[in-house]
């Protein structure tokens, strides 16, 4: 999703910090993440990681605060601030295993969403890489959302980290559906002067909607394929980056009991290490 950063995003077109959440191809980061454990653990983890990362250079993390997370379109938590954190390592060239997590302000400790990643990248030339990404999804946060936990295989080509087209593989964990489910995204980031940067993007995925019944929309939504995209603005300065996008789907369809809805402006300030 867009350049690869070290930091987690309240927008994940790509997959989410909401996603997609990724790692820099050069071991600098990951993007989003989420994990089994706790956001506490994670803190804790990327704190200690600080000084190996000035040691070795193959650590590194971040901090971020986001209006809400947003996961291909759809809200992972209420229109509310999110604390999230992530670190990643790089144990070898080409490689990256990554761990984050987001919680609630208002209810710290409640973690509302996780991720664990393992990713390789090839470069194809000067200008073209390929990323492989293999992610664990967990949302410990909300008893129905635990219904979209799941694992995911993703497949990603980039240009310059510019352009991003990426395709992915999904299975969900919990229920009774486990039937594979596909999505495909593509992302442009393109600098502009004093530190601001132009941040668009578009995908389609097919619905993660198990327990269609309960939201009145009969067993196609299993199989619906919806739309997605964001335009935003962002601002970045050594470690800081600021950033505000406007976030659409279509059609819009709720991801899990209470309905929740997808803000349509959506910030995220962060500082990475």
């Amino acid at each position: 999703m867009k350049k690869r950063r070290p930091f987690c995003a309240g927008v994940s077109v790509h997959r989410g910090f909401a996603r997609r959440a990724r790692h820099d191809p050069r071991g600098r980061g990951i993007l989003r993440a989420r994990g089994a454990l706790s956001l506490a653990l994670l803190a804790a983890t990327a704190c200690l990681a600080a000084p190996l990362h000035a040691q070795s250079a193959t650590v590194s993390g971040a901090v971020a605060v986001s209006s809400q997370l947003v996961d291909r379109g759809q809200a992972v938590t209420p229109a509310t601030p999110i604390l999230q954190a992530a670190v990643s390592w790089a144990p070898a060239p080409g490689w990256s295993l990554g761990l984050s997590g987001g919680t609630e302000i208002r209810s710290p400790g409640h973690v509302s969403e996780a991720l664990a990643q393992v990713s390789h990248y090839w470069s194809l030339s000067s200008d073209w890489q390929m990323q492989g990404d293999l992610l664990y999804y967990d949302y410990p946060g909300n008893a129905q959302a635990r219904l979209f936990d799941r694992t995911e295989i993703g497949v990603n080509w980039i240009y310059r980290d510019i352009l991003t087209f990426g395709l992915s593989g999904i299975c969900l964990i919990n229920g009774t559906r486990h039937e594979p489910r596909g999505a495909a995204d593509i992302n442009f980031h393109w600098p502009l002067a004093w530190h601001f940067s132009l941040s668009l993007g578009a995908g389609v995925s097919q619905s993660l909607v198990l327990n269609s019944g309960s939201y009145g929309y009969g067993e196609r939504i299993n199989t619906a394929v919806y739309r997605y995209g964001h335009a935003g603005l962002l601002w970045s300065y050594g470690p800081w980056r600021v950033e505000l996008d406007r976030v659409a789907t279509n059609p819009a369809i709720p991801r899990h009991a209470g309905n929740l809805v997808t803000a349509p402006w959506v910030g995220t300030i962060s500082w990475s290490f």
